[in-house]
């Protein structure tokens, strides 16, 4: 069904947060192949259902199959939330058990309670995450002695698309959910950036925490996540080549999409428009 020669590690985010995870990783293996799909057309995920995000998804993740790719990373938390268990369980072993389809919550989560010494975590998250509690539920699981609080902030990813994530305008949004996920849990002692935008705020939620809380971006424990993952799967390893080339994939405009890659990555890349519906 899909190309069996080896190829790229695929990525895929429904929108631009996803380059954060991409930028991190390919920092880390910098020898490999990679294609990033952005399905831009059709962000935000966040408020939809979980029907349609894993319908969204699972396109998503055929088309990069298509494209060779023997793995895919949900560089997304919607995505991942939403979406991740149920294509590793129903769709994968018809399409090929051979691939591996992963997602960057669970290599968070497995750092809960290493960095937590109150173990009151904070989830800052888009709706949809927030609302999937899947944070919650991979904690609960692993840690189930850990507090879990989340604070949906819908407005933090249209502040950063809209280049506005070091404008004085978002200090109201940002201070105004920081102040309300520790008026909630005041214990918090950890908090992590549940959605792959939210790193490029980092600077203005710092200013707004009290000292002595960290905060954590995922790109690089999930890229030190994937190294170690096929460190111990080297049949998965040798799938994949290595000529230090990307290509990137969006559903809108290849132009839109380059001037605000460019935002993420600080620099222009070269984009090809594809169509996944």
């Amino acid at each position: 069904m899909f190309p069996q020669t080896p190829g790229p590690i695929g990525i895929f985010d429904s929108g631009y947060g996803g380059l954060t995870i991409f930028d991190k990783i390919r920092k880390t293996m910098p020898d490999y192949d990679y294609i990033y799909l952005g399905d831009n057309a059709r962000t935000p995920y966040g408020p939809r259902s979980f029907e349609v995000v894993y319908r969204f998804t699972r396109q998503a993740v055929e088309k990069l199959f298509n494209e060779g790719c023997q793995m895919v990373i949900l560089a997304c938390n919607t995505a991942s939330a939403k979406a991740l268990r149920t294509i590793q369980q129903r769709d994968l072993p018809g399409w090929d058990p051979q691939r591996r389809v992963l997602g960057v919550i669970r290599p968070t989560v497995e750092l809960m309670d290493r960095l937590s010494i109150s173990k009151h975590v904070g989830i800052l998250g888009t709706t949809g995450t927030i609302s999937s509690g899947s944070y919650s539920m991979e904690i609960e699981k692993m840690f189930p002695h850990i507090k879990v609080t989340g604070e949906a902030c819908p407005m933090w990813v249209p502040l950063v698309e809209n280049n506005e994530f070091a404008s004085p305008g978002a200090d109201y949004f940002v201070k105004r959910n920081i102040e309300h996920l520790l008026a909630v849990d005041p214990k918090i002692d950890t908090i992590v950036l549940g959605c792959t935008h939210y790193p490029l705020l980092i600077d203005k939620i710092k200013s707004f925490l009290p000292a002595g809380i960290k905060i954590l971006a995922q790109g690089e424990y999930v890229a030190a996540s994937l190294k170690d993952y096929l460190y111990r799967h080297p049949e998965m390893n040798a799938r994949l080549t290595r000529n230090n080339h990307c290509r990137f994939l969006t559903t809108e405009s290849a132009e839109k999409f380059s001037e605000t890659a460019s935002v993420f990555l600080s620099r222009p890349v070269e984009v090809e428009q594809i169509s996944i519906d």
